[in-house]
């Protein structure tokens, strides 16, 4: 007789990450944004500066709370033409890595490919995401979230309005 045992550390991060893509994957932004801190924040930085800082380089997103509630506000309705309809999305996350910090958070990192379609074309976004996670009572939160692309350009993308 087998009995269940408790789910690693690495185990119960992967499936907060897979529920993160699918709550992203199913345009479940306001619930997507309630996995993060209140004083968490948001960084996608240029194709051409992957390693950019937003307190001195340009940057795509750098949101903190109170703009990422605004972001989730304004793709949600019509506003956002980029996305009205709705892209249609798939994220693969895969590679995850943990290290646990003396404070308890939590340093991930995980490889993410998302799968973009609209109006009859589809695009590959491909990179990476690194995220300071805190423990709560049900899990965890987002602390900080940095998506890099490993796209030279967005050219043929067009936006990261899907949130990468």
């Amino acid at each position: 007789m087998t009995t269940a045992s408790k789910p690693t550390l690495r185990e119960q991060v992967e499936d907060f990450l897979f529920r993160e893509a699918a709550l992203l994957d199913d345009w479940r932004l306001d619930e997507w944004v309630d996995l993060f801190t209140e004083d968490g924040r948001y960084v996608v930085p240029t194709t051409d500066l992957p390693d950019g800082d937003p307190k001195r380089d340009l940057v795509f997103i750098d949101d903190d709370i109170t703009r990422l509630r605004a972001r989730a506000v304004r793709l949600n309705s019509r506003h956002a033409h980029r996305e009205y309809p709705w892209s249609r999305t798939r994220r693969f996350v895969s590679n995850v890595r943990v290290q646990e910090s003396g404070n308890g958070e939590l340093a991930v990192s995980s490889n993410v490919l998302v799968y973009r379609f609209r109006a009859g074309e589809g695009a590959p976004y491909v990179g990476s995401i690194d995220y300071i996670l805190r423990r709560n009572d049900t899990g965890f939160q987002i602390k900080y979230r940095r998506a890099v692309l490993d796209l030279e350009s967005l050219s043929w993308h067009g936006a990261v309005s899907i949130i990468f």
